[in-house]
């Protein structure tokens, strides 16, 4: 019998139409008539179904096997019809098109909120990357708080995927699309679910390392230097060869830029207003928010700042004593085709070339953009659940929109998330001004950007992603002692402590000292790599608890507990668990397994689990499996085991117990009797 589910959008006692859901090997009409005075009948072939019941939700239908080979070319258009029809729906259409839906619902009160979390996070964002996928997640995106556009996690594996072959900005718009290309791709495909194979520990390591590598590419900033290398420790040992050229006024402002953006920080948490006070005073209001005004805009503060004092310093003194950013191109970059050919140096690369230049930054790129968004709509999603794929098409619309006009890959950023939902964002529209305000500075700001110190930005950066070292985390994984625990001690039979909740600090620190040492892309598929192995060894070495009882006959006997399924990974250990310690308590004791937590077993078990049964048969020992599931046991007998043992209650459990008992007892007299005729037989 075939259960098909049914889309049920109104009362099903007044409807006169249902409509499956479930797909059928036959051509069955997608429309069930139903009538409570008249028996349900279902329009289609006459053969289609011989019995139907239907219930509130549930259809439940019995389809024969039909022999004709043109059925499948029939069932296969059918459910093709049926996939394009559920795609058109009007529900469908509004949910992956979100605006559809808060747009008509859209109150005037919104208006300033949006408006002020837009300039607010306007004046954090970057020019190029940022304007495009403003405006397309405001059609496309779920979620308010989300303001996609360049972040540092997508900046640094960015500049990773380039310098390792020395490729110009021409790949890292292609990437920028390639990216949306794959975002688009798993979210039609739905392949959320890879997401979840980057741990919180992997992803810990991840984003330390990441943040150590973006301040360290700024320290020769701060210091005014110009060093070469591309990785950590090149960097560095570059730093050093040329310390002896280190400019005084940079570092300087560098370093006061950065004490200055740490103290803004703090500013918004000053207590102004009194923790007794219920209601604050108008003045109080005023000040707790030019407080966080200021300390949400310290950013852009300190660079024009910066900016006004080295434009005032150059023309009293003819030149800046720092270095300048220099020209930035006016005017709004033009909307064409990504580039799918570059030329670089000498040499021509094809769009095939430059993917493969582009290597795996083609998909560590967009998932780590992925799970950057999603973590975002985590963290303020105050308990509503998350449509991924939704986040996908959005975030992939967005990276192929933006690669029109000349946009590094971009994703949700969390520093400009928490700007955004602190300043009261309302919906998506916050979006909009935030473009604006970009499109505006392009036009008309850009000369001004010329005299923005380097060190300024620098100081901005490293201010930035140093709260992304995350100490927080590393620390009670340090102090629990892991390498002891993993190493020095042994996983005992009867231990409640799941040892793999504990050991969270080995993928983090594989992939922090990866990403640091070897490359971010590689880092992170590493630390994946060895979370997989953890998880694979927890599978093969499941806990088996060991105790003594006594039924109610007053029988001894054996209990070994396993706290999972028995499938391939992990029943030889079980198998090897089981008769070491049945050996141990000898076979006049039986042993009785609890199967309480065994849901579900494969061929191989059932294969192990005979040669165990045949194992404690030679040996005289019972074996007897307790509370074992039906399907289970199906699964067992497909190997035809001899001797195969159950019960799913004390009362059958004692009666086998007893069975058992005297069979153990008859067993022994007869060897004493076969023992007693020897004797007799030498003397």
């Amino acid at each position: 019998m075939s259960k098909y589910n049914v889309n049920e959008e109104h009362d099903m006692e007044n409807r006169r139409e249902v409509t499956l859901t479930g797909f059928s090997s036959n051509a069955l009409d997608d429309v069930l008539r139903s009538n409570n005075n008249e028996p349900n009948t279902l329009n289609g072939h006459p053969s289609s179904a011989h019995a139907i019941t239907k219930d509130a939700k549930i259809v439940n239908l019995e389809v024969p096997q039909d022999s004709d080979k043109s059925g499948l070319c029939t069932s296969g258009r059918s459910w093709l019809y049926r996939r394009v029809r559920r795609s058109c729906r009007k529900k469908l259409v509004f949910k992956r098109i979100p605006i559809l839906t808060w747009l008509p619902n859209y109150r005037k009160e919104y208006v300033v909120s949006d408006l002020v979390a837009g300039i607010t996070v306007g004046l954090t964002y970057g020019l190029y990357s940022s304007f495009m996928a403003c405006f397309v997640y405001t059609i496309f995106g779920s979620w308010k708080d989300v303001p996609v556009g360049p972040t540092a996690i997508a900046a640094i594996l960015t500049r990773e995927t380039l310098q390792k072959a020395h490729l110009g900005p021409d790949f890292a718009v292609l990437l920028c699309f390639v990216s949306g290309c794959v975002s688009l791709l798993m979210g039609i495909l739905q392949l959320g679910f890879l997401l979840d194979f980057i741990s919180g520990p992997v992803s810990v390591g991840f984003t330390s390392a990441a943040s150590i590598i973006i301040a360290t590419s700024q320290v020769k900033d701060i210091l005014g230097l110009k060093v070469s290398g591309t990785k950590f420790v090149q960097v560095w040992q570059s730093i050093f060869e040329h310390i002896g050229e280190t400019r005084c006024w940079d570092t300087a402002l560098g370093v006061v830029c950065i004490i200055v953006l740490l103290l803004l920080r703090k500013m918004k948490d000053l207590p102004i207003v009194p923790k007794n006070t219920k209601v604050p005073s108008r003045l109080q209001q005023v000040i707790t928010m030019s407080f966080w005004l200021i300390s949400t805009a310290r950013n852009i503060i300190i660079v024009i700042v910066c900016a006004v004092m080295c434009w005032v310093l150059e023309k009293h003194l003819g030149e800046s004593p720092v270095i300048l950013t220099g020209h930035v191109k006016q005017g709004l970059p033009e909307f064409r085709l990504p580039p799918f050919e570059a030329r670089v140096g000498n040499e021509t690369y094809t769009f095939i070339d430059m993917i493969s230049a582009l290597g795996t930054g083609c998909l560590v790129v967009p998932m780590l953009s992925l799970l950057e968004t999603i973590s975002i709509a985590k963290v303020f999603s105050e308990g509503k659940s998350i449509d991924a794929t939704q986040e996908m098409l959005a975030l992939g619309v967005c990276n192929v929109i933006s690669s029109f006009v000349s946009s590094m890959p971009v994703s949700g950023g969390l520093s400009r998330g928490a700007v955004n939902h602190s300043s009261g964002v309302k919906t998506t529209l916050g979006g909009v001004y935030t473009g604006l305000l970009v499109l505006i500075s392009l036009q008309f700001l850009t000369p001004y950007l010329y005299y923005i110190p380097k060190a300024a930005l620098a100081a901005v950066i490293i201010a930035a992603v140093v709260f992304m070292v995350e100490f927080q985390v590393v620390k009670p994984m340090w102090r629990s002692k892991i390498f002891f625990y993993v190493f020095l001690t042994k996983i005992t039979l009867q231990t409640d402590a799941p040892l793999f909740s504990e050991i969270d600090l080995i993928p983090a620190i594989t992939t922090f000292l990866c990403c640091l040492f070897i490359r971010l892309e590689l880092g992170i598929v590493i630390g994946i790599g060895v979370n997989l192995l953890f998880l694979l060894y927890a599978s093969a070495r499941p806990t088996l608890r060991v105790h003594k009882a006594t039924s109610i006959s007053g029988c001894e006997y054996l209990v070994i507990t396993p706290d999972r399924s028995l499938v391939f990974p992990s029943v030889e250990y079980v198998r090897a668990v089981i008769s070491k310690q049945g050996l141990r308590e000898g076979t006049a004791v039986p042993v009785v397994i609890d199967s309480t937590h065994i849901q579900a077993a494969d061929f191989t078990a059932a294969r192990v689990i005979k040669t165990l049964i045949e194992d404690f048969t030679k040996r005289g020992q019972p074996l007897i499996f307790h509370n074992l599931k039906p399907s289970v046991i199906e699964i067992f007998k497909g190997v035809k085991p001899s001797g195969l043992t159950c019960s799913s209650s004390e009362l059958e459990l004692n009666d086998h117990l007893k069975g058992k008992s005297i069979f153990i007892v008859a067993l022994l007299l007869y060897m004493y009797k076969i023992y007693l005729l020897n004797l007799t037989f030498l003397f």
